[in-house]
C-alpha cells in the first residue's frame, strides 16, 4: 500500500460518514494534521477494522494540529436531502475547527466530487480518503463518532439492531422496520422508510 499524501501547508481534510443509512444523522469531520507528529496507518476508514479505527481516532485527536466533528440531523436530511445535509455537516465541521482551534486552513480538500461552500479555497478529491492523509483522518473521525452515536441509539431502540448495522439497510434492519415501524430517528425521505409509512 502506497503511503498517503501529506501536502505542505495548513491543509484541512474533510469527509463524512452516514449518507447511505436509513437512520441517524450524517456526520462530517475536518482535520489539519501536524507534519511534526505523523500518524502511522491512516487510510480510508472503510478499509480499517473497527478496533483499528478507534485507535487511530484517539491518535488523531492527540496529534492533529486541529480537528472538529459536526453533523446534520435526520430532520435536516429529510428537509434538504442527503447531499445538501452532507455539505452542511462539512461546513459546520470546518467552522468548528476554526472556532475551536483558531487555525485558519490555507485550503480544504473534500472527499468526493462535490464541495461545500466555504470561506477558504476548496477542492473535491474523488477517492480522497484513500489518497490524502488529512482526508483519511477525517473519514476515521467521522465514522467512529457516527458509529458511537448509533450504539447509543441502540440503547434506546434495541429492536432495530443499530449497534450491528449502524442504520444501513441490511435485511435484519428492513425486517425490524416492517415489524416495529419507523423510529423518530429514521429518515422519512428514504425509500424503504417512506414506503413503510405509506402502508
Amino acid at each position: 500500500m502506497l503511503p498517503l499524501l501529506q501536502p505542505e501547508g495548513l491543509l484541512c481534510g474533510v469527509d463524512e460518514a452516514g449518507r447511505g443509512p436509513l437512520a441517524g444523522p450524517v456526520v462530517a469531520a475536518a482535520v489539519i494534521l501536524d507534519p511534526a507528529r505523523p500518524i502511522v496507518g491512516l487510510n480510508d476508514s472503510k478499509k480499517l477494522s473497527a478496533g483499528r479505527r478507534v485507535m487511530l481516532a484517539d491518535e488523531i485527536r492527540l496529534r492533529a494540529l486541529a480537528w472538529a466533528v459536526a453533523e446534520a440531523s435526520v430532520e435536516e436530511i429529510d428537509r434538504i436531502n442527503i447531499l445538501q445535509a452532507s455539505l452542511l455537516a462539512m461546513q459546520r465541521a470546518v467552522a468548528a475547527l476554526v472556532a475551536g482551534h483558531g487555525v485558519i486552513p490555507e485550503r480544504v480538500q473534500v472527499d468526493g466530487n462535490r464541495c461545500p461552500m466555504l470561506l477558504y479555497p476548496v477542492e473535491a478529491v474523488v477517492g480522497g480518503d484513500g489518497k490524502i492523509a488529512a482526508i483519511a483522518a477525517a473519514s476515521i473521525l467521522a465514522k467512529t463518532v457516527r458509529d458511537a452515536g448509533m450504539r447509543e441509539l441502540h440503547l434506546a431502540y434495541p429492536q432495530y439492531g443499530f449497534d450491528r448495522h449502524m442504520g444501513y439497510p441490511t435485511a435484519q434492519h428492513l425486517r425490524a422496520l416492517v415489524e416495529h415501524g419507523a423510529s423518530p430517528h429514521h429518515r422519512r425521505s428514504y425509500g424503504p422508510v417512506a414506503r413503510l409509512s405509506q402502508r
